[in-house]
């Protein structure tokens, strides 16, 4: 009787290597499609076709008003942050103000009972008032006894007895930042970009979403294509038209504006948080076998 292959021995104690390779054992791979990749047409914020895009100095595009709302509530934290930050700066130095009085009212009533020690502190002699303002022995061996209960206590989940714990808060940045490179961004630093339209194209295709090119060589443009802007006009041109043209005649192609290297701005792949872009559009999982079940538990693989 011939020798069973392995591939077809299934009656072992243990896992073949064909069959931990069936179960998805190792480093999976699998190159991103076009839907988790985010169009060079669309804002970075919102995600959809932008609307009156403005690009920072980085290449990140958005909507006029995805970008003015960011800059706007970030204003309003750093805002709600700085009045935290100068209430808390307060109370600290009110509280360290109270500490210095204890301080001294404590060396005052040390002083006085070292210098008038036989002398009663009352006229009445059965007037005896504690620090928590009761009257009488019985309340003051009764609040010393609670005080002492307290702090040897452990029920924590009391009210009474739970310790606090005091939340400093940071002085903030006063500057905003970009919500897509995070780095600093001012309003003044956006500049509005402008494509350029293939008019001919989407009355041939009756198709509602817009086709843009470039207004030099007249390509199409799509995700595979670095695109640049000037940040002197706005005009976005391939980056082909761009090191051939505008950084030679320093001289925009379609306004004839100058322009300098400076203002040659390279816009940014689709990408998102959510996904990669550039060149690494490859997603990697590592799977090992669990104990008994045959079911793998995945997590990112190791780069190595």
């Amino acid at each position: 009787m011939p020798q069973r292959h392995s591939k077809n021995n299934n009656d072992l104690a243990f896992f073949t290597y064909d069959e931990k390779r069936k179960l998805g054992y190792g480093t999976q791979k699998e190159r991103l499609g076009r839907d988790s990749i985010k169009p060079f047409d669309a804002c970075c914020l919102c995600l959809k076709p932008f609307i009156d895009p403005l690009c920072c100095q980085k290449g990140h595009v958005f909507c006029k008003e995805c970008i003015l709302e960011c800059l706007l509530a970030q204003k309003k934290d750093i805002q709600r942050k700085l009045v935290a930050h100068a209430a808390q700066h307060k109370q600290e130095k009110k509280e360290e103000e109270e500490k210095l009085m204890l301080q001294k009212a404590r060396e005052l009533d040390a002083f006085d009972q070292q210098n008038h020690g036989a002398v009663p502190q009352y006229s009445d002699k059965n007037y005896n008032r504690d620090k928590n303002g009761f009257h009488g022995a019985n309340s003051v061996k009764a609040t010393s006894y609670e005080e002492e209960a307290l702090r040897t206590m452990k029920a924590f989940w009391l009210p009474s007895a739970t310790p606090e714990a005091p939340v400093k808060v940071e002085a903030p940045s006063a500057s905003t930042i970009c919500p897509e490179g995070k780095e600093k961004l001012k309003m003044k630093t956006l500049f509005p970009i402008y494509f350029t339209e293939d008019t001919n194209e989407r009355k041939s295709s009756k198709s509602l979403d817009k086709i843009f090119i470039c207004p030099s060589c007249k390509v199409t443009l799509t995700n595979t294509l670095s695109l640049v802007a000037l940040s002197s006009c706005g005009h976005v041109f391939c980056k082909k038209c761009a090191d051939k043209f505008m950084a030679v005649d320093k001289v925009c192609l379609v306004c004839n504006k100058g322009c300098k290297e400076r203002n040659l701005v390279c816009l940014e792949k689709g990408g998102t948080g959510f996904a990669g872009h550039g060149d690494h559009l490859e997603a990697k999982d590592f799977k090992h076998l669990g104990s008994g079940s045959g079911l793998g538990l995945v997590r990112p693989a190791m780069k190595t």
